[in-house]
């Protein structure tokens, strides 16, 4: 769960995100009332994350010996999206521990400036055979500083 206000999550901006990707919505993503289910913002969170830590982290999901379990997980809506609309995904990380983090994923239309939604998931680190919480291996720890959330702008990294 973020421990940012709703009145902060709304404010949100696209460059409070270091990592972004892009979405086309697909028919499919539309509901019986005409807007995006709300289980597709699910998808699209995991999609960033997963592109990253692949990416940036080394994550290698056929052969990694330590995998991300989602032990928690929000979303706040400030906007309906539907298709055929284009989206820009923001990704940022709010807490980063040993064997876990929390990320934080920014919603936006193409053309807009404010978010549609924010939201997102925390990770464990666990073995991926044995399921145990395990210490964060140093690629991943590195990959995820990059993205970590500071009240400081010169202080990213």
């Amino acid at each position: 769960m973020s421990t940012a206000t709703t009145s902060e999550l709304k404010s949100r901006k696209r460059l409070d995100y270091p990592y972004c990707l892009t979405y086309r919505t697909r028919w499919s993503d539309n509901d019986q009332y005409g807007h995006m289910n709300n289980s597709i913002y699910y998808h699209l969170f995991d999609s960033i994350v997963n592109t990253y830590l692949i990416e940036h982290c080394g994550l290698v999901p056929a052969e990694s010996k330590q995998i991300g379990l989602v032990v928690s997980s929000y979303c706040q809506f400030f906007a309906p999206v539907a298709f055929p609309e284009q989206l820009d995904l923001g990704l940022r990380v709010s807490t980063l521990g040993k064997r876990s983090v929390t990320y934080e994923v920014g919603v936006f239309k193409q053309a807009e400036g404010s978010p549609a939604a924010v939201g997102g998931y925390t990770h464990v680190f666990v073995d991926s055979v044995s399921r145990k919480s395990a210490n964060m291996d140093d690629t991943k720890k590195e990959g995820l500083k990059r993205l970590l959330a500071s009240s400081d702008p010169a202080a990213k990294l």
